[in-house]
């Protein structure tokens, strides 16, 4: 149906079926049936025959403009279905907030999807990942920041993260004026929570920092201090020896964005593909 519609497009634009038949090239009795078939498929009456030449009905009017918008769609479709297969090395900058093996599936299935491409991941601070990638070290890079700071990122999702605190840190009542476990600068929750607590005239006080997350989940179980922890994982994993506790200025929210390379040419399908994946996963694991 798709020729017997642009066809029809091409009459409208040219008002005679000669003018058409010489385009195509068909002969005119084949593009008065073309039409005729168009019509009789929508079981409307397109062109006023009357006319000398014809002209469209109304209905014929309203079909030919949507007629338009498939046509355009169609061209587009063709166009994704002859785009070269991306091959080659796709460099992607992964924060370390996200850079978590529950996340290897989604990563994998993407990878399984494109077999000639080869995947270089790194993991880091948004600062240093959106540096890299300004400077053309990495074709993509999974931020976590707010969108002020990225006005051309683009939006994934959001990471909510609660604090949390040790069985015998609670007892005492001492969580509101207690010190955090945290990762080293430049972590994006730290700052964050620095912000925020400095708008309250708080001080932000480290009782120790270190960047694996295991280590700071056993530093706040042994009541060492406060920490934080993603809210879509809380359910999921049930940290044991912790629980979520409210800190006046401690509810963080941040904006998971993807940055990205605009020449990517046919590596975008890849950097689309992994934007949905790990939307999937936030909107899943929430």
């Amino acid at each position: 149906m798709i020729e017997e519609l642009r066809t029809f497009v091409l009459f409208a634009e040219e008002g005679s079926i000669q003018k058409v038949a010489q385009r195509l090239p068909l002969t005119q009795p084949a593009v008065s049936r073309q039409i005729q078939r168009l019509e009789q498929a929508l079981g409307a009456q397109l062109l006023d025959r009357r006319q000398k030449p014809p002209t469209l009905t109304p209905t014929g009017v309203d079909v030919l403009a949507r007629g338009r918008e498939i046509l355009d769609g169609f061209a587009k479709l063709r166009a994704i279905a002859a785009a070269p297969e991306p091959e080659g090395v796709f460099r992607l900058g992964l924060v370390n907030g996200l850079a978590h093996h529950s996340l290897a599936e989604r990563i994998a299935a993407v990878v399984a999807r494109f077999p000639q491409v080869s995947l270089r991941l790194k993991s880091g601070w948004s600062a240093d990942l959106a540096e890299q990638h300004r400077l053309g070290l990495l074709d993509a890079a999974i931020l976590l920041s707010d969108k002020s700071r990225f006005h051309e990122a683009q939006p994934i999702g959001e990471e909510e993260l609660v604090t949390i605190a040790s069985h015998t840190l609670i007892a005492t009542g001492a969580q509101q004026q207690s010190r955090w476990v945290l990762s080293p600068e430049p972590c994006d929750a730290r700052r964050r929570l620095a912000g925020r607590l400095a708008e309250q005239g708080r001080p932000l006080l480290v009782a120790a920092e270190i960047e694996d997350a295991g280590l700071q989940m056993g530093l706040v179980r042994q009541g060492l201090g406060l920490g934080l922890f993603p809210k879509r994982l809380l359910d999921r994993t049930k940290p044991e020896g912790v629980e979520p506790v409210e800190v006046a200025g401690a509810n963080l929210k941040l904006d998971v964005l993807m940055v990205r390379s605009p020449h990517l040419g046919p590596m975008a399908r890849v950097a689309d593909d992994l934007a949905d994946e790990i939307r999937a996963f936030m909107s899943v694991s929430s």
